[in-house]
């Protein structure tokens, strides 16, 4: 099964703040747009979103489809066939895709510990 590109995906309480810090530590805003309290910072293969008033928790993303810089996979494991896979072990869905359809979906899951898991495919 193939996830795609991995990212933390934070909810920050003052994104001005969290986007200079992870500029400290040699991150670069990537994609999004603080205007709309949102940002994807960027340091070689590592992506970490910024996410102001957006979420309840910290979110661990994977996006089937893309690589870390967002460019399409030729190959991949598309959301609905990794939902069906979760569903056949009895993990359960938190949201669901719709099976029926094809391109963009997502679905979410909890970790044993309650961290939110985001699958979410943009093609």
């Amino acid at each position: 099964m193939k996830l795609g590109a991995f990212s933390v995906s934070l909810t920050v309480k003052d994104i001005h703040k969290s986007k200079a810090f992870y500029e400290t530590l040699g991150f670069t805003a990537f994609a999004g747009e603080i205007e709309k309290n949102y940002l994807i910072m960027k340091n070689g293969n590592a992506l970490v979103g910024l996410f102001q008033g957006m979420f309840d928790k910290n979110i661990l993303t994977f996006n089937p489809g893309w690589d870390e810089n967002a460019n399409k996979l030729d190959d991949f494991t598309d959301v609905r066939d990794i939902q069906k896979h979760i569903k056949s072990n009895q993990i359960p869905l938190i949201t669901e895709a719709d099976e029926s359809s094809s391109g963009p979906a997502s679905f979410v899951i909890l970790d044993p510990d309650g961290n939110p898991v985001l699958i979410d495919q943009h093609v």
